[in-house]
């Protein structure tokens, strides 16, 4: 019990700081380039299968500097070319999937860590393009929209002038598509960005 108190009036010491810079505010937009790699379930839970690609995309937001913290709203528009497709012995109407446009629209919040750097959490909605197919040709294409949730977090750094960087870890967990023969569908992605503040 005493550590725990301890630790927690070193967080309150640390977080109440008055040496801290103050939390960027204000719009921002940036790029964004990184790793995804992508989990899929059948429906039935029998097999699974994964694949890893590049991320890229854009975001933008506003924050609202509370002092050495802030909070904001972001948006992000990003694809990738992930493919999974299950064993061949699998018995469903569709055996594989192909992942592109990914939508982002959440919140975030953050405290300034050192003068010029931040770290942040989020949490918010995402939908996911997604295309079923067969590895057989069987059947046409199947395209769909997947609505899910996703949570992550990084840092912040501030660069000369407006410009600021980030490097970022997220998860992102999406619904059944194809009448639910892929299930569980979750991306793991590290991205790093470079913004514009004004």
């Amino acid at each position: 019990m005493k550590r725990i108190t301890t630790l927690a009036a070193l967080a309150v010491a640390f977080t109440a700081t008055p040496a801290f810079a103050q939390a960027e505010g204000g719009p921002f937009i940036g790029v964004i380039g990184g790793f995804e790699g992508i989990d899929v379930e059948s429906g039935d839970g029998s097999v699974s299968a994964d694949a890893d690609s590049a991320v890229y995309g854009i975001n933008a937001g506003y924050d609202l500097s509370l002092g050495s913290a802030f909070v904001g709203i972001e948006g992000e528009i990003s694809t990738s070319e992930n493919s999974t497709d299950f064993p061949g012995d699998f018995d469903d109407a569709y055996d594989g999937l192909d992942t592109d446009g990914q939508y982002y629209l959440g919140l975030r919040a953050g405290f300034a860590v050192t003068p010029g750097i931040a770290a942040y959490g989020k949490v918010g909605y995402t939908s996911l393009d997604t295309t079923a197919f067969t590895q057989s040709g069987s059947l046409d294409d199947l395209e769909e929209n997947t609505d899910g949730i996703r949570f992550g977090g990084g840092l912040q750094v501030q660069l000369p002038g407006p410009l600021e960087a980030r490097l970022e870890y997220r998860r992102s967990r999406y619904g059944g598509v194809a009448d639910d023969d892929f299930d569980d569908i979750t991306t793991d992605q590290v991205v790093a960005g470079v913004g514009l503040r004004f």
